[in-house]
């Protein structure tokens, strides 16, 4: 009887993912569909999502996002969307509006990017932000309005490379290696990573203990991203593959997000080692 009520609970949680259509967020909706009451949104015209009644099709370039949320009453809003950048600053902004006047949570997938001027150690939560990329910045400026409301109504969640199997970054490494095109290593850059398997289970964790604040969702450790790109390419045994080295410093240089103040349970950490592996899993 209490488990059949724990389970009706938790579907009355109401969750919008905007980009459900995209990698990361199709991740997330397969992950939470069974658990949650969960809809998406998609952008081009897709036969499977134009059938799906959890499915909106929406473009942030020409449509409020807001009439969206009024129509769905969502309990919880995942960001995983992708696009022009200043129509996804705009379109954040409305979210977080709405989310302050309503009973509802933003989880904001952000990035390592935003560390991305930091070079000479690793970036925890709560560091200052600063970046030198385009990308990096607009990933800030939602960050800076995220911070300006109530800590319990948003998730931060700073993503590194990711990486698994049909990620978009291993098939363009098979991509590159069948076309016997060079692939571009940084000797010198240091970094963190996460699979696509592992941050998808930590994002449900967040959901179900209504978790708050900055999450930095990588390994655990670290790993030159040469020697990371070779392994991957051994381990799906890439032969004769062709490297680019790309040295965009004299000195090693850090692009890493590791967790201090909000670790997650050692079953939900992740090693570069399992992230490697990663790569050969269905």
């Amino acid at each position: 009887m209490k488990l059949t009520l724990f389970f009706k609970v938790k579907l009355l949680k109401k969750i919008l993912i905007i980009g459900a259509s995209g990698f990361i967020g199709n991740a997330f909706y397969k992950e939470l569909n069974s658990y949650f009451d969960t809809y998406g949104t998609y952008h081009t015209d897709n036969d499977f999502y134009d059938k799906n009644q959890k499915f909106y099709q929406y473009d942030m370039e020409l449509e409020d996002i807001t009439i969206l949320l009024e129509s769905l009453k969502p309990t919880l809003i995942i960001s995983a969307v992708r696009g022009n950048f200043n129509a996804q600053v705009d379109m954040h902004q409305r979210v977080i509006q709405w989310v302050q006047s309503h009973r509802c949570k933003l989880i904001f997938i952000s990035s390592a990017n935003v560390f991305d001027t930091f070079s000479n150690y690793p970036s925890y939560e709560y560091d200052k932000t600063f970046s030198e990329s385009v990308y990096g910045r607009f990933k800030i400026k939602i960050e800076n309005a995220l911070m300006r409301i109530p800590t319990n109504k948003y998730v931060i969640a700073r993503v590194p490379m990711i990486f698994g199997s049909g990620t978009p970054r291993v098939q363009e490494l098979k991509t590159l290696h069948s076309l016997e095109a060079p692939i571009e290593v940084f000797p010198n850059v240091i970094l963190n990573v996460t699979s696509i398997q592992k941050l998808t289970q930590q994002i449900h964790y967040i959901i179900n203990r209504n978790k708050k604040g900055v999450f930095h969702l990588g390994s655990t450790d670290l790993i030159y991203h040469q020697d990371l790109i070779e392994e991957i390419c051994d381990i799906l045994q890439l032969k004769k593959t062709i490297y680019k080295k790309v040295f965009d410093s004299n000195n090693d240089r850090y692009l890493a997000v590791l967790p201090r103040d909000n670790v997650l349970p050692k079953n939900l950490q992740t090693t570069t080692k399992e992230v490697i592996a990663s790569v050969m899993l269905k």
